[in-house]
């Protein structure tokens, strides 16, 4: 039995004043959690209930594809993190036990199931294989935020599959994007499946599952033709420069005294910045230095650049800039440049351009990359809104939660963790692996950001904590309480999650409330209904206002709160 004047629900008025996202203001706001530490979040039990409406929906999907639900504990042996490669993750929680043993807290758990298949696989009749479960994360997180969208602690399902070979991965890794396709069709999300890097899970392919919203930390490209990228990785055919300066024969000096970063160097040559080339120098992870060049108007995309290079780098220091690069810090540009260049795709072809002149005051114009300079290419910049897609289509940028991801790991675990199986020949070999996550917390996050009002939360139907909200007008005694009782009492029977608030307070405080909770369908009885023979209906979403008969209300309620969304 839910009735309210028991239910630990405590709402507020007013939001933390350091709340910022929109779901970390309402979850606060409507009693769903309360903060213990930075990053650290209590499910208080309307929370809770809606992070468990997610499990059962991600639970169901995994089960029908084959899924086998399991439990691994979140506190591991450091030396399978260490044979993997992963153990110096900075957000890697990392202890000791009273023996001196090092230890870590999992932030995920590939490591974990990797060593258990290892030793209880053998032959190729095992497998393929699906293997999930739900567990506490820890990630030493260094700047939580957002309420429960950004923690160092977290709930995620990750799955794992097992296969023989690579045609193996790709029969199950499509059996993930069916499922987790169907996980955000039920959530009620609106969402998008787009490609990803791999990251740190590592691997050979990746996509992500997005829930646009304006709290979102992760930017995704988006086309009317289809295409679905996050950023990081997205790739399109750049804008045309408009009022280019013509070519030249050969790089003329230009003073620009005191003129060092791309605006005002644009500003006082009179030319647009997409006619710039703007230089960034690096450092690659083994010492040799790089200079990067992009279009002025364009920005450097690290994980593009990481990934061209296959190994991270650094930005030269200034020192460094002076010294190796043979340039003052805002003057540096490819022509005469003493390292090697790598410039973005789209300078291709352009000329008349304004690049740094490797002197103090001084820039050069009239530069034509390939021409001025010996010049290696890649797609190393970020895509902007207005760029063509590879199918054709205009990108877009729209802020989005990562909900899911789903990753091709290849053998990057079996490998070091000796996951082999003997085939029907008896020769042997490394399992393929994929790695398939969900976050519930973001599912619930991402609900409230995509559907609240001005008055609060507006949940879809599958994740809502109560599927219908029952107020009553009436006190102890009183005909109105009296009729609530027992419409609460055939809701109940109905099979519905029903809060009823039966509490002495007014009516206005309880509408209140019943609109920041958020439940799809708010019950309303009170004398004047009674007398003209209704019951009161409000579909939160909209907050649009409907009478059902009383005869049959239960009924009725059950019939309209299965069309809602």
């Amino acid at each position: 039995m839910t009735r309210q004047s028991g239910y630990l629900l405590p709402t507020e008025k007013e939001a933390p004043a350091d709340a910022e996202a929109v779901s970390h203001k309402l979850m606060v706001r409507a009693g769903l959690v309360r903060q213990l530490g930075a990053g650290m979040w209590t499910y208080l039990p309307a929370g809770w209930r809606a992070h468990r409406r997610v499990e059962r929906i991600v639970r169901e999907e995994m089960d029908a594809i084959g899924g086998q639900e399991l439990l691994m504990p979140v506190l591991q042996p450091a030396e399978l993190w260490r044979r993997t490669g992963r153990y110096d993750i900075d957000e890697l929680f990392k202890l000791r036990d009273r023996r001196d043993a090092d230890l870590v807290l999992a932030m995920t758990h590939e490591e974990a199931l990797t060593y258990h298949v290892a030793r209880e696989v053998r032959s190729y009749r095992d497998l393929p294989l699906i293997l999930y479960h739900f567990q506490v994360k820890e990630r030493d997180e260094p700047r939580p935020r957002a309420g429960v969208l950004r923690t160092r602690e977290f709930i995620m399902k990750d799955a794992y599959s097992f296969d023989r070979d690579a045609a193996g991965l790709d029969r199950s890794y499509q059996l993930h994007v069916e499922a987790y396709d169907r996980i955000f069709d039920r959530s009620g999300l609106e969402w998008y499946r787009v490609e990803s890097d791999v990251g740190m899970m590592g691997g050979v392919g990746a996509h992500e599952y997005m829930a646009p919203c304006a709290a979102g930390e992760n930017e995704v490209a988006l086309s009317d033709a289809g295409y679905a990228a996050n950023v990081e990785i997205a790739t399109g055919q750049a804008q045309a420069v408009a009022g280019l300066p013509e070519p030249l024969g050969a790089p003329e000096p230009v003073d620009t005294p005191d003129a060092r970063t791309i605006e005002e160097v644009a500003g006082l040559l009179g030319v647009p910045e997409g006619a710039l080339i703007k230089a960034l120098p690096v450092i690659r992870d083994d010492g040799r230095p790089l200079l990067v060049v992009v279009r002025g108007d364009h920005r450097v995309n690290e994980i593009k650049l990481r990934n061209r290079l296959g190994a991270p780098v650094r930005q030269a220091t200034e020192e460094e800039i002076r010294s190796v690069f043979a340039a003052p810090p805002g003057f540096v540009g490819p022509v005469g440049a003493r390292v090697p260049v790598l410039a973005d795709e789209a300078l291709r072809g352009l000329a008349g351009l304004v690049a740094g002149a490797n002197e103090e005051g001084r820039h050069l114009r009239g530069v034509e990359p390939g021409r001025d300079f010996d010049v290696n290419w890649g797609d190393v910049r970020d895509v902007a809104a207005g760029d063509r897609c590879p199918n054709g289509g205009t990108i877009r940028i729209e802020p989005a939660i990562e909900v899911g991801n789903i990753f091709k790991l290849g053998t990057r675990y079996s490998e070091p963790l000796g996951a082999r199986y003997l085939d029907e020949h008896g020769s042997e070999h490394a399992i393929w692996m994929g790695s398939y996550g969900i976050g519930p917390a973001r599912i619930v996050a991402a609900a409230v950001e995509q559907t609240a009002d001005e008055h609060g939360i507006a949940w879809p139907r599958a994740l809502a904590p109560f599927d219908i909200h029952l107020v009553t007008l009436g006190k102890e005694g009183e005909e109105a309480r009296t009729v609530a009782d027992r419409l609460y009492d055939d809701l109940r029977a109905t099979g519905l999650d029903v809060l009823y608030d039966e509490r002495s307070a007014s009516a206005g405080e309880k509408f209140a409330d019943a609109e920041l909770l958020g439940a799809p369908l708010r019950l309303t009885v009170g004398r004047k209904g009674i007398e003209a023979g209704e019951v009161e209906a409000q579909v939160r979403r909209g907050r649009e206002r409907r009478a059902l008969p009383l005869d049959g209300a239960a009924d009725a309620a059950v019939e309209l709160w299965r069309a809602l969304p």
